[in-house]
């Protein structure tokens, strides 16, 4: 796909004019990994799984334009100003306005104000709202009179950790790993064989990259999120690690 086939949000039908009609497409996309069919291997059938793959940290046209080629599902744009990846609101939204309509946006919050954020959705037509920092189950929940999805993060330790989702009432989980001081892309990973069941979408965080991305694929998450195992540096992607990711993904991802 070139970006020259790009269906762009600002030209996408009545959307442009329309700010919740353009919040409005969500409905369609909700749901959760499903089979697509059976490949065999070795006279063996495997089940592939349409895995969401969120690509994280973007703070330029190119790598996004760059991202949806290759095939990401989901753009993560963060908002939290002591990251090495933030971007403005009014920069991000520059960019988003020249991407694709079929492809999700996300925005990355750490401990901000509901009005911010919401001002924030509307302004950049975000499609998920993940939330990074230390917001409660109560703060999360405000979200639902809103026409946006939501993840809630939970930076990872041990099980008692990741049974704090339970607590969330939101579309999604993102289990990234612990750092004391930073929230997220640090390219820490945790112990995946911890995970279990949650009884919701769970994206996965932490430290994927084109070598372990399979095996992060093949737990049945809902989603990966990828930010720093494909980078060049903080906030500029690597391309050719990126298409690494996407080809040593693709045999899983039907």
């Amino acid at each position: 796909m070139g970006h020259e086939s790009f269906i762009l949000r600002s030209a996408y039908s009545a959307e442009a004019a329309c700010p919740t009609n353009t919040l409005g497409r969500r409905a369609a996309k909700a749901g959760s990994p499903r089979q697509v069919g059976a490949a065999t291997e070795n006279g063996r059938a495997t089940n592939m799984l349409v895995v969401k793959v969120k690509i994280c940290g973007l703070t330029n046209y190119k790598d996004a334009a760059a991202a949806v080629d290759m095939g990401a599902d989901i753009l993560g744009f963060n908002f939290y100003p002591e990251s090495p990846r933030f971007i403005t609101p009014e920069k991000a939204m520059k960019i988003i306005k020249k991407l694709p309509a079929f492809v999700d946006i996300a925005g990355v919050f750490v401990n901000d104000s509901f009005d911010i954020i919401r001002e924030t959705i509307e302004q950049c037509q975000l499609d998920w709202v993940q939330l990074h920092g230390d917001e409660s189950p109560e703060f999360c929940q405000v979200f639902l009179s809103l026409n946006v999805k939501t993840m809630k993060a939970l930076r990872v330790r041990n099980r008692t950790d990741i049974e704090k989702a339970n607590s969330f009432f939101t579309d999604a989980v993102l289990l990234d790993a612990f750092h004391p001081e930073k929230y997220g892309g640090t390219g820490l990973t945790f112990d995946w064989n911890i995970i279990g069941h949650i009884g919701k979408r769970v994206f996965l965080a932490g430290g994927i990259n084109p070598d372990n991305a399979a095996a992060a694929v093949e737990l049945g998450v809902y989603g990966i999120d990828v930010c720093s195992g494909i980078e060049a540096q903080p906030g500029r992607k690597d391309h050719k690690k990126m298409k690494k990711l996407f080809d040593n993904i693709q045999h899983l991802r039907g």
